[in-house]
């Protein structure tokens, strides 16, 4: 006589309240809050390239070093010019009051004041175009040095030393402030008025509103803050950008990395949830297979209102505690009678 087989084994799961937050999820795209093109701003030889390609380097600290001689040797020039223009000015100052005393005493003609008035205002116009032009002196000559504008991280650079390099030049790295970071995503217009109306009834939040799932599947740990609603929607996709900030200090943001956006559209509240792999789906709708008395199963039409956080919030066809097939749906139809097993005792 054959042997009876074994009825099939199933994991169920019970329906159960769960605290759960009301959230959407939205493709976004990682931006860097600073991003700048380190150029040359004089030309000459490249002496010194002073980092490795991605570098953390802080605001101020030297990158690149253009042979600064000639430039130096443009400041002594123009600090010789000026002080010679300033000796000629003091010179013509002297010889003004002079003929201004002669005048007065009637021994020099007006003239002669005059012309040494003249003198002196071209003397001092001569002071002041080479005090200009020592400035720009030392200006050139500190554009020898390219430093870090701010912290961040430091691409690789485009140049090697020895190079000749100059405004033509192009850019020569690029400089990334990674920490925060931005990410940006389109939210439809219906939700984001669903949203905004959360928010003036203050059943939702603009801070540590937004979490970031990464390509790998996994969570960044750190919730962001949004910063930005656009004022315009993309006809083309009836949308509208947001932006949310996040920290970033150990800079495992990227700049341009895709990411998923899930934006926390209401506060937590407790909700009639099961795992969302025990809900499937036909031509007539949702449904769930229940395991009920006698270890019998039996299909149930549910009424899905939301899926978060690995749950589908059930509004209607389930109560509190009935047990539902998570695992082993497959294998088993309604009436089937099954062996179940509790999620997690494997």
């Amino acid at each position: 006589m054959a042997q009876e087989a074994p009825p099939p084994a199933v994991v169920v799961a019970p329906a159960a309240i769960v605290d759960l937050a009301e959230t959407a999820r939205f493709n976004g795209r990682l931006d860097a809050d600073r991003r700048v093109s380190l150029v040359a701003r004089v030309g000459g030889t490249l002496k010194e390239v002073n980092f490795q390609p991605g570098d953390r380097v802080r605001e101020g600290q030297l990158l690149y070093r253009i042979e600064p001689d000639l430039y130096a040797t443009a400041v002594t020039e123009a600090e010789g010019a000026l002080k010679s223009a300033e000796a000629t000015r003091d010179l013509a100052s002297l010889d003004r009051d002079r003929q201004a005393q002669l005048v007065e005493r009637q021994a020099a003609p007006q003239a002669a004041l005059d012309n040494a008035e003249a003198m002196l205002a071209r003397s001092e116009g001569d002071v002041i175009r080479l005090q200009g032009s020592l400035e720009r002196a030392r200006i050139n000559l500190s554009y020898t040095e390219i430093t870090a504008p701010f912290d961040g991280r430091i691409g690789a650079s485009a140049v090697d030393e020895g190079a000749l390099v100059g405004p033509e030049s192009g850019a020569l790295a690029t400089l990334i402030q990674l920490d925060p970071i931005h990410v940006v995503f389109p939210v439809p217009t219906a939700a984001l008025r669903n949203y905004v109306e959360r928010l003036e009834a203050g059943s939702a939040a603009r801070e540590a509103a937004v979490t970031l799932e990464l390509a790998n599947g996994s969570r960044y740990d750190r919730p962001g803050d949004i910063d930005f609603v656009d004022s315009a929607v993309n006809a083309g996709t009836d949308s509208v950008t947001l932006r949310a900030l996040f920290d970033n200090p150990d800079g495992l943001l990227l700049d341009g990395e895709l990411v998923r956006v899930i934006l926390t559209a209401a506060a937590s509240e407790g909700v009639l949830a099961v795992p969302q792999e025990a809900v499937q789906r036909d031509i007539q709708g949702a449904f769930v297979l229940v395991v009920g008395e006698g270890e019998t199963v039996e299909q149930r039409r549910v009424e899905v209102s939301r899926t978060s956080e690995g749950f589908s919030v059930i509004a209607a066809g389930l109560q509190e505690g009935e047990l539902v097939i998570t695992e082993g749906v497959n294998k088993v139809r309604p009436g089937m009678v099954v062996d179940a097993a509790p999620a997690g005792n494997g």
